[in-house]
């Protein structure tokens, strides 16, 4: 299955399949010929897993870089390091990069590529449910400690290869933490989608073909608002729903010590409340989608070891806030996203509100 995204300054494809990896490689044996060199970046737990399978059907010549794993690879430190690597490896120009592993990876090795020699071609293989989100729109970046993905580029891959042979690996806490970005999909795109996730007893009881569906329908939706807005200057916002909250739960936690996906579940919550204050969001649907993330095994204790103060501290660090005011992507209605204007007051009567259904539950 082959999805285009076409913005204002590129057009590639996301390819989409079951051991398509080595389809690949044929497919470009031509385009390839004036490469000078491949480097694949990857991690040391997605490497070990996969090196097997990307051996066998990765047929060009290439050099292995391996990054600390997760969110611990978005650091200055890991990017010095890669772009060291390259110019040590003789890499110009006329070299590509591959990006094998989850969304951290995909962001790094997007923002090395973005700035070697001031840009050069790679591709995307994403191995985790996550990445079907990071992976598409060419949104690359390092953390800082003040905060999350504040320096980076837009610049978009050459092609996206999601081979769903390396779904097959993923721990129940990866599965989970994915989930999180493709219930974000639904909510600001299909209210029947929606409804599909409260229909499951737990997460072990999605089908593979299920989720196989979602994400081609969470690709989908990611690739029609990058082409509406590749810069993210008004569409492109919808994306964030559940992320100004939960890039600050993030922060707080310590990047590492709570998945990516986890946090943006947290902050779906919130999101919720405020839809139901400034849209048309029916008053107890953030309670009922509460329910449902700790039906799906969620952990909302974070929440609690974090101050609110802590939190606002980076929500006003947060790119979505400018002057001091906050721009959050709410929902009018469950599939119609818009972003609002909401005071640091509201939040906290949020934050206030959420933190009460976690003490009723404890």
């Amino acid at each position: 299955m082959i999805i285009p995204v076409k913005t204002i300054d590129s057009c590639y494809e996301v390819h989409l399949g079951e051991n398509i990896l080595h389809g690949f490689c044929e497919r470009n044996i031509g385009p390839f010929q004036k490469v000078d060199q491949i480097v694949v970046i990857s991690d040391e737990k997605v490497w070990n897993l996969h090196k097997d399978y990307f051996n066998q059907n990765f047929t060009f010549p290439y050099k292995i870089h391996l990054v600390p794993n997760g969110e611990a690879c978005k650091t200055f430190e890991s990017y010095f390091d890669v772009q060291t690597f390259l110019l040590q490896e003789n890499c110009s120009r006329s070299s590509i990069l591959f990006a094998l592993g989850g969304g951290a990876v995909g962001d790094l090795t997007g923002f090395v590529a973005a700035t070697f020699m001031r840009g050069i071609p790679f591709y995307q293989i994403p191995t985790t449910i996550l990445a079907h989100d990071s992976a598409v729109g060419g949104k690359t970046a390092i953390n800082h400690p003040n905060g999350k993905n504040m320096i980076g580029a837009f610049y978009q891959p050459k092609e996206v290869v999601y081979d769903f042979h390396f779904l097959q690996t993923l721990p129940e806490a990866e599965v989970r933490s994915g989930l999180a970005e493709v219930i974000k999909h639904a909510l600001i795109s299909d209210e029947n989608w929606v409804d599909e996730f409260f229909h499951l007893a737990n997460i072990t009881a999605i089908k593979r073909e299920e989720l196989l569906v979602w994400l081609e329908k969470g690709i989908r939706v990611k690739a029609h608002i990058v082409e509406l807005d590749e810069k993210e200057q008004s569409y492109r916002k919808f994306l964030n729903f559940g992320h100004t909250y939960g890039h600050a739960i993030e922060a707080s936690v310590g990047y590492g010590k709570i998945t990516h996906g986890e946090a943006v579940m947290i902050g779906i919550i919130p999101a919720l409340m405020l839809s139901e204050i400034h849209g048309k969001v029916e008053v107890g649907y953030a309670r009922k989608v509460f329910g449902l993330a700790q039906k799906l095994g969620y952990q909302f204790q974070h929440v609690l070891n974090c101050s609110f103060e802590q939190l606002a501290t980076f929500i006003l660090k947060d790119k979505k806030t400018t002057n001091g005011e906050l721009h959050f992507a709410l929902l009018q209605k469950i599939g119609e996203p818009f972003v609002q204007d909401v005071t640091m007051e509201e939040v906290k009567k949020c934050d206030e509100q959420l933190r009460g259904w976690i003490e009723e539950g404890k």
